[in-house]
């Protein structure tokens, strides 16, 4: 066992999973503050869903021997056939486990991605259904296809060095297919529905970026030039992105705001995330300014085109994993880039969109037929802490009085400023 990269794969794995709790904070605050529990749980269910799932067969269909280049065999099926003593990579590998962890955390991850695009108007329980459907039927073909050995796009040699492909292309893909089958929230296009909190979301973007370096650097399972290119690349490339989202704002809406610093940093993390392994720093600044600028234009599309994507995964992860997948054809510099790569990197992205976008698209119509998918009307307007959690995100009696009437402290000021798409109330300093 090489002590070294197992202790490096085994800290990278405690870092993304970091980034499902990150992703919760950082979606939490984007939502309404009747909701922000309800969006929190959307992220934590995953981790104990897709752990379960992952030991029980999800890692032996994702990386099992190869069935078609399609799917895995059932030969690990609850982890059979390994133990604590088994390598990869022969005599100077890590730990088998120490794969299988790593590769779980992207599991949990990617499913949570996808919660965003459907905030504020689904059951809790059928979400938890539909990311037990999802990750089985979508997520794990989806990964043994990319970085299975035997799987049709490693085969084809289509670079996804960290999951452009078979997490955000996947996530963002099946989120739309989703959002379709569910429709749109009470007041889309016409309610005040502004995020609740923006140091939550400016929170839970540091958690992501942090925990991203465990996601890219990590992917190279060894402490090495590989994983020291792909840090530097995950820095400058969300940097970039950054002041991309920043520079398009500024010039189309007039403002630069935090919500579009936070949204461009995470467009830049997920461009550079299928191609940092491969090109040069300055080819990573390209592809975040690029992502950055594309993504924030992206995200206005579901307004002209009429599909309620609450929070910009459709344009953040999809646009912003096409952009990383494409672009490595482009600016690869270690030999194989150019024409051939570029075709083969289409063929690996719009293969998962297509695959994706038919599979979920069928699993939310069979869970809207079986047990409903929607939330109930007067469940949505009320809000979804209180229907499905019995809590609430902000408690004014702690306070000892009513926060529109005292407004002492951070609970006054998130819970009465106007945030909820009902009437705005005056807050006392």
């Amino acid at each position: 066992m090489n002590g070294a990269d197992t202790a490096f794969v085994l800290i990278s794995a405690a870092l993304v999973m970091v980034m499902t709790p990150g992703l919760a904070f950082f979606y939490g605050g984007m939502v309404r503050v009747k909701s922000a529990l309800n969006m929190l749980m959307m992220s934590f269910v995953s981790l104990g869903i897709v752990s379960v799932l992952w030991v029980l067969y999800g890692y032996s269909l994702a990386f099992g021997s190869d069935n078609g280049g399609v799917i895995g065999n059932f030969d690990h099926i609850g982890l059979k056939g390994i133990d604590a003593t088994t390598l990869t990579g022969g005599d100077e590998g890590i730990p088998v486990f120490a794969f299988v962890t790593f590769q779980l955390m992207f599991a949990v991850l990617t499913p949570a991605l996808m919660s965003g695009a459907l905030a504020d108007r689904v059951k809790f329980s059928s979400w938890a259904l539909f990311i037990t459907l999802w990750v089985t039927f979508v997520y794990f073909p989806v990964a043994h296809w990319v970085w299975a050995e035997g799987g049709w796009l490693f085969e084809l040699e289509v670079i996804d060095f960290a999951g452009g492909t078979a997490v955000h292309i996947n996530a963002g893909v099946g989120a739309l297919a989703a959002v379709l089958v569910v429709g749109r929230r009470i007041g889309f296009r016409k309610d005040v529905m502004r995020p609740h909190s923006l140091p939550l979301v400016m929170l839970g973007t540091a958690l992501l970026w942090f925990g991203w370096f465990g996601f890219n650097a990590g992917s190279a399972l060894a402490a090495d030039g590989t994983a020291a290119t792909m840090a530097l690349n995950t820095q400058v490339a969300t940097g970039a992105a950054m002041l991309g989202w920043l520079a398009y704002e500024r010039v189309r809406h007039g403002a630069f705001t935090t919500l579009g610093a936070a949204s461009g940093a995470v467009a830049g993390l997920v461009a550079i995330t299928p191609s940092g392994a491969h090109v040069n720093a300055m080819g990573a600044v390209l592809i975040g300014v690029v992502a950055g600028a594309l993504c924030s234009w992206a995200v206005s599309l579901k307004f002209k085109l009429g599909y309620d994507d609450s929070l910009d995964v459709v344009g953040v992860h999809l646009v912003g994993g096409v952009v990383g997948t494409l672009l490595v054809g482009v600016l690869a510099v270690d030999g194989v880039g150019g024409a051939g790569q570029l075709g083969k990197q289409a063929v690996g992205a719009f293969s998962v969109m297509a695959f994706s976008f038919v599979v979920s698209w069928l699993l939310a119509r069979l869970v809207q037929a079986t047990v409903g998918f929607r939330a109930g009307e007067d469940e949505e307007v009320t809000g979804l802490d209180q229907a499905f959690h019995a809590e609430t995100a902000y408690d004014s009696s702690a306070s000892g009085g009513s926060s529109a009437t005292r407004g002492t402290g951070t609970v006054g000021v998130t819970g009465a400023a106007g945030t909820t798409g009902t009437k705005t109330r005056k807050v006392e300093a």
